[in-house]
């Protein structure tokens, strides 16, 4: 049959959908990934057939600002009010759009949108196409937000369509949720149509260094991988884990965005190496301790190796990082990790957490119970039949 994916064109909000996408198409199916162009490189890494739909980032935020954006010099009020402009009006119009002539085109089966990503939701209803919402983390698809989940249901109305529950819960389309079921909010958990779908690291590049690869995870010095993404690689509090971890009697990889300037990051002696190509979803089984923002990738690829982790959330007061907030809270109350906030990401208070935590058997104990949990969800590959019933299709 054929199945459409769609998802914003954001990493965290695209490649969550790969390995599912990836599954389909290896058992046959006809799949198409719709998309801003800004992922279509990455799609095609994959062998996935990209179409465009929507918007891409810095064009929406060109668009709600009236010209070029530079965050950095934005206020947290004029920042917010963008934000709200970019994911609650402009990109679910933008998907909304664009999708009707991909779905007349490509006449799709079942369309598979990231919860997210209004304006699919709303094209497949409208045009009377099953749809199945894929869950991208802990946090919901209106991240939190009120007045999103408002514009959302406003919009839904505006061109007659009536969703039974929120577009943040899926619209009333089934539910694939991604997160270990022990971390999960209890709404989400509480949901009928809700489906567990096991997350799967991916990475689309990059070669595991020999140094990594030869090590004993359980014997020797503890390696410590730090990164903040691409968006936050510059972030102060990142030369501030740097700075506290390169203290330790530990191994210390840093990965950082490509458009980081990696020497100025300063100098912090043989035991940190600073990258910007590990492939991560190979790297975390080899690490000790995870440092991190927060990112539900990175979390959840954590989670999956049973690796404890420090998050330091950043950005949490703008609409689009509040996910980092609720993985950090997840991990903390989980007791698989634990987390710093504002003017705690310190480097002395970030070197005690990762001492603490390497020490921590309960931590380490719970970091793996939860890997197990993980491992067994259901397969992307064993989820390729619920696509199928989802359709209305028989096998």
């Amino acid at each position: 049959m054929r199945i459409l994916f769609s998802s914003l064109p954001l990493p965290g909000h695209s490649y969550p959908l790969i390995p599912l996408a990836l599954a389909a198409r290896d058992a046959g199916h006809d799949v198409r990934f719709a998309t801003g162009t800004a992922f279509h490189r990455s799609a095609a890494a994959f062998d996935l057939e990209a179409v465009a739909a929507g918007m891409n980032m810095t064009d929406a935020f060109e668009l709600a600002n009236g010209g070029p954006v530079d965050h950095s010099a934005l206020t947290p009020e004029r920042q917010a009010e963008l934000e709200h402009l970019v994911f609650a009006e402009i990109l679910p119009r933008a998907f909304m759009a664009d999708m009707g002539p991909v779905l007349e085109e490509f006449k799709p089966d079942l369309v598979v949108h990231e919860i997210a990503n209004t304006g699919a939701l709303l094209a497949s209803k409208r045009a009377g196409i099953p749809g199945v919402c894929h869950n991208i983390g802990r946090v919901t698809g209106d991240f939190g937000n009120v007045s999103i989940a408002t514009a959302a249901a406003n919009l839904a109305a505006e061109v007659g369509i009536e969703l039974p529950i929120p577009a943040s819960r899926g619209g009333g389309n089934p539910l694939l949720d991604i997160y270990p079921p022990s971390l999960q909010d209890k709404e989400i958990r509480a949901m009928t149509n809700r489906i567990a779908l096991r997350p799967v690291p991916i990475t689309a590049h990059g070669q595991l260094p020999d140094w990594v690869a030869a090590r004993d995870r359980d014997g020797g010095r503890p390696l410590l991988y730090v990164t903040f993404g691409t968006v936050f690689g510059g972030a102060p509090a990142l030369r501030q884990a740097i700075e506290g971890l390169a203290t330790m009697d530990a191994d210390v990889l840093v990965s950082v965005g490509p458009n980081v300037d990696i020497p100025s990051l300063g100098e912090f002696g043989d035991t940190v190496r600073i990258d910007t190509s590990e492939p991560q979803a190979e790297l975390l089984s080899h690490v000790d301790l995870v440092v991190h923002h927060g990112g539900t990738g990175l979390t959840l690829g954590a989670l999956t190796n049973g690796a404890p982790q420090l998050v330091l959330p950043q950005g949490i007061d703008q609409v689009s990082n509040v996910d980092q907030l609720n993985n950090a809270e997840a991990v903390a109350a989980g007791g698989v990790g634990a987390m710093l906030i504002g003017d705690d990401q310190t480097a002395d208070t970030i070197k005690k957490c990762a001492q603490d935590l390497l020490s921590d058997n309960d931590a380490r104990i719970a970091a793996r119970a939860v890997a197990v949990e993980i491992a067994e969800m259901p397969s992307p590959a064993a989820t390729v039949a619920v696509l199928v019933e989802a359709s209305g299709r028989s096998l």
